[in-house]
């Protein structure tokens, strides 16, 4: 029996609710990453989360605090005078009740005015994110970008990536 304020939730209504839950954390990750909030940044991810940017990066895939992700995230993009990640085509599969997969693409576009050439650095591939559903909701557990193409000037983001003194 359900109370008032309670709706009977069939297993299609729930199947919808996750995806649509599954592609709003998606999405924060990109206006928390535009905006610099990193409240809303932190909000999409599990405690500890696997980070792949190996793919046109050559970072070190890596299994981190989310905490410590934000916080080596956050001057990365704020040094950039501006960032657009946009999101598209998002395709979430589920495994069972508590974990999903969404492959979603990406177009992100830095902007950092410089001496060493085209302001501009746009890199396009797609994320594969790995979720896990937790008591507040759907959370990215793991992070991994796969990058198809890059166009403009790579030393952008070398730049924006070279260690701070």
């Amino acid at each position: 029996m359900t109370t008032s304020h309670e709706l009977p939730v069939d297993s299609d209504t729930r199947r919808l609710h996750d995806r649509a839950e599954i592609g709003d954390v998606q999405l924060r990750y990109a206006t928390g990453t535009d905006s610099h909030d990193w409240a809303l940044f932190r909000s999409c991810f599990t405690d500890e989360v696997d980070v792949d940017f190996s793919d046109g990066f050559g970072q070190p895939v890596v299994r981190v605090r989310a905490d410590d992700w934000v916080a080596s995230t956050a001057p990365r993009m704020e040094s950039f005078a501006a960032t657009q990640h946009m999101m598209t085509n998002l395709v979430i599969t589920f495994d069972g009740d508590d974990r999903a997969t969404c492959v979603a693409y990406v177009r992100a576009a830095h902007h950092l005015p410089n001496d060493t050439g085209d302001s501009d650095l746009v890199v396009t591939g797609y994320y594969t994110n790995r979720f896990e559903r937790t008591l507040d909701g759907w959370r990215i557990a793991g992070v991994k970008l796969t990058t198809l193409w890059m166009t403009g000037n790579f030393g952008v983001f070398q730049r924006a990536l070279a260690p701070t003194s």
